[in-house]
C-alpha cells in the first residue's frame, strides 16, 4: 500500500513491505497485561493493507468483541539495509511517525491460550492507523517524548518515550540482524499503559511530543 507521508514540506511515496511491531516494550504495558517484561526484544508484524490514513475510520469487525487502541511512536526506514549496529541504525531511518496499532483482543487472548499465532488478531484492515507526517532525525529525538491517546475526550494512554525497555537504535540493529529491511519498511516501537476498548462512535486522539495529533472515529463493520 502507498502512502504519502508529509516530511519538511515535501511529498514522498512509501510503500512497506512489511510493519514491524514490538511486544511489550513498556514496562508499566507489560504490567497492565499480566505479561512479564521482556529480557529481549520480541515483535510480530502486520500487513501493509491495515494501514489508514489520518482523519479515516477506523473499523471494527463484526466477528470482534473487544477492540483495543495502541497508540506508538514509529520509525521509517530510509534504504535497504541489514546486520546495522547500533551505533549505524540512526543514519538509515527515513524519520518518524505516530501511528496506532489495534488489536482484536478477545481473538488474541483466544489464540494465545491455545499456542496459536495472532496474526488475525492484529491484521484487520484498517487495524494500522497512522498519521501522514513524519520527522527526520535531524529534527526530533525519540527521548523522552510525551505520548498520549484520548478517547472521547479523555485521556487513556498517558506516557513518555523515555520509559521504552529497549531504545529506538537497538530494536532496529535487532530486527535487521534478522531480515532485511527496506526503503519505506515501518517499525513501531510499542505502547505505554492505559490501552482499552474502542466501539462504534468513538472518537480517537492520538499525539506524540514533536510531531503532532491524528483523528479517527470509529464504525462498526457493515
Amino acid at each position: 500500500m502507498d502512502m504519502d507521508l508529509d516530511r519538511c514540506g515535501d511529498t514522498i511515496s512509501l510503500s512497506p513491505s512489511k510493519i514491524i511491531c514490538m511486544l511489550r516494550n513498556y514496562r508499566a504495558h507489560a504490567s497492565e497485561l499480566n505479561n512479564p517484561v521482556p529480557d529481549r526484544i520480541n515483535f510480530f508484524l502486520k500487513p501493509p493493507s491495515s494501514l489508514l490514513r489520518e482523519g479515516g475510520s477506523i473499523i471494527k469487525p463484526t466477528e470482534v468483541v473487544r477492540l483495543h487502541h495502541e497508540v506508538e511512536l514509529a520509525v521509517v526506514m530510509a534504504d535497504r539495509c541489514r546486520d546495522l549496529t547500533p551505533e549505524t541504525a540512526i543514519g538509515h531511518v527515513l524519520g518518524y511517525m505516530l501511528m496506532l496499532d489495534l488489536t482484536a483482543r478477545d481473538i488474541q487472548d483466544d489464540a494465545r491460550s491455545k499456542g496459536l499465532p495472532w496474526t488475525q488478531a492484529k491484521g484487520y484492515d484498517t487495524f494500522a492507523p497512522y498519521l501522514s507526517r513524519i520527522v527526520g532525525p535531524d529534527e526530533f529525538d525519540w527521548r523522552d517524548r510525551r505520548i498520549y491517546l484520548l478517547v472521547n475526550s479523555m485521556v487513556r494512554q498517558e506516557g513518555n518515550t523515555s520509559d521504552m525497555v529497549f531504545p529506538v537504535e537497538d530494536i532496529i540493529c535487532y530486527v535487521s540482524r534478522i531480515m532485511t529491511l527496506e526503503r519505506g519498511d515501518i517499525i513501531m516501537t510499542g505502547t505505554p499503559s492505559g490501552v482499552g476498548p474502542l466501539n462504534a462512535g468513538d472518537e480517537v486522539r492520538a499525539g506524540i511530543e514533536g510531531i503532532g495529533e491524528a483523528l479517527f472515529n470509529v464504525i462498526d463493520q457493515m
